[in-house]
C-alpha cells in the first residue's frame, strides 16, 4: 500500500491536521520540510491525471514510531529503536498495533468489522517473522481493510 495513502487514512482515522503530524514526526526525530506534510494530501488534487510520488520509506517509518509515543507515550526504559526501511505492510500492522494497545482477538474483530474474513492463524502469520516457515506477506486488502475497520472502531468510540 501507498505510504502517502496509510498516512491519510490514519490522518482521517484520529482527525489530525498539519500540526499534529508535524508533532507526530517530531517526536521521534524527524525533522519535516517546508510543505512536505501538505504535499502528502495536495498531490491528488492538483495533478488529477498525473500518478503523485509517494511519501518516502523514512517518513511512514517516522510517522509510525511518532504515532507509538504519540498514543501511548514515550518510555525512559527503553532506547528508542534505529528506523527501519522499506516500510512493509507488516510492519505497518505491527507499529498500529503497538500504537493502539491491540490483542490479537482485537486485530481479528477489526478486520472482521470491516468486512474482510480472514482466521486467527492467518492473521498470527502476518506477525511472525520474516525467517519462519509460517510467515505471510501481508496484502494491500488486508491492510486497507485492517485500517478500515480501526477507523471504524476509533470513530465510534468518539
Amino acid at each position: 500500500m501507498r505510504n502517502d495513502n496509510i498516512i491519510q487514512s490514519i490522518r482521517y482515522m484520529l482527525d489530525l491536521n498539519d500540526i499534529e503530524i508535524t508533532k507526530i514526526l517530531k517526536l521521534r526525530g524527524y525533522e519535516p520540510q517546508r510543505g512536505e506534510i501538505t504535499a502528502i494530501f495536495n498531490d491528488r488534487e492538483e495533478l488529477p491525471d498525473a500518478e503523485p510520488e509517494d511519501a518516502p520509506d523514512e517518513l511512514i517509518a517516522y510517522f509510525l514510531d511518532g504515532l507509538i509515543y504519540y498514543k501511548r507515550g514515550k518510555s525512559d526504559k527503553h532506547p528508542e529503536r534505529p528506523i527501519k526501511t522499506p516500510v512493509t505492510n507488516n510492519m505497518v500492522l505491527k507499529k498500529m498495533r503497538v500504537a493502539f494497545k491491540l490483542e490479537e482477538d482485537d486485530m481479528h474483530d477489526i478486520i472482521e468489522t470491516a468486512g474482510f474474513s480472514m482466521s486467527k492463524h492467518e492473521m498470527s502469520a502476518l506477525f511472525r517473522s520474516t525467517k519462519s516457515s509460517n510467515f505471510r506477506e501481508c496484502g494491500d486488502q488486508v491492510l486497507r481493510y485492517f485500517l478500515k475497520g480501526l477507523t471504524m472502531r476509533v470513530r465510534d468510540e468518539e
